[in-house]
Parts: structure tokens; sequence; C-alpha cells
């Protein structure tokens, strides 16, 4: 096995904001970058120009992306997140602010058994987030 990726397919009403997407993500962590993204060209099943494959990372590590204007009977689910271990009470508080603008909460951000301070949302592309503070 060469190796295994989250890869995020944005279809529906966020079909063509692959690219918008990753732009945000990239922006709002550290060590995160757009390796590159190949698009669909004229006469293809896609839009022109729109992410046929695009490699990001984030902190590090890789993802997948892409958009499909299909008609597809799924989307993101909650029950699928993005998991990150924030190191101090700034750093989690700045992801959520930044994350939770137009999207929608799903745990509010406060202390629980498991952590001191954790929080679960949706961002506005549909995406699933879990910000832990981790001590």
């Amino acid at each position: 096995m060469k190796s295994i990726k989250t890869s995020l397919m944005f279809v529906g009403e966020q079909a063509g904001k692959a690219e918008e997407a990753i732009k945000f993500y990239t922006s709002l962590f550290p060590n995160s970058e757009i390796i590159n993204i190949q698009r669909y060209g004229p006469g293809e099943q896609e839009p022109e120009g729109s992410a046929k494959i695009a490699r990001f990372t984030i902190n590090g590590t890789e993802f997948l992306a892409l958009d499909s204007h299909l008609d597809h009977q799924f989307n993101f689910t909650p029950s699928m997140s993005m998991s990150v271990e924030c190191e101090s009470t700034s750093e989690i508080e700045e992801a959520f602010r930044v994350l939770a603008q137009g999207g929608s909460e799903l745990m509010p951000l406060d202390s629980y058994g498991f952590s001191q301070k954790f929080v679960w949302l949706q961002d506005k592309y549909g995406v699933s987030w879990q910000l832990n503070l981790s001590i």
C-alpha cells in the first residue's frame, strides 16, 4: 500500500467550490499549501476550469479534493470529520471563529468530560470539523 488520503468531493450546492475551499483551509492552518490542481478542459464531462483533482496539505497532511456537478444522492456528512488537535486556547478559538462563519455548530465550544475545550461544526462548504484543545 502506497498511501491513504482523505478525498473531499464537492457536489450539489458546493460543486465548483473545491478550489475556493482548499484556498480557505490552506490559509487558515500553518504548514499548509496547495500542491497542484488539475482542471477540466473544454468538452469534458464537468464545467471547464473546475477541479478534476486537487492535492493540498493541511499542517503537512495531504488531502485530495474534486468538483462533481453530477446529480449525487449524497453530500458531506458530520459522521466523517476533520479532527484538529489545537495547541492553545487562542488557536482553537480562532480556528472555530473562522470555520464557523457561514457554517453551523454541531456541539458548542465548551468543556466536556473528554476534553477541556472542544467544538464540532460544519463549515460553509458542509465539511465537518472537530477541534480539540490538546494539553
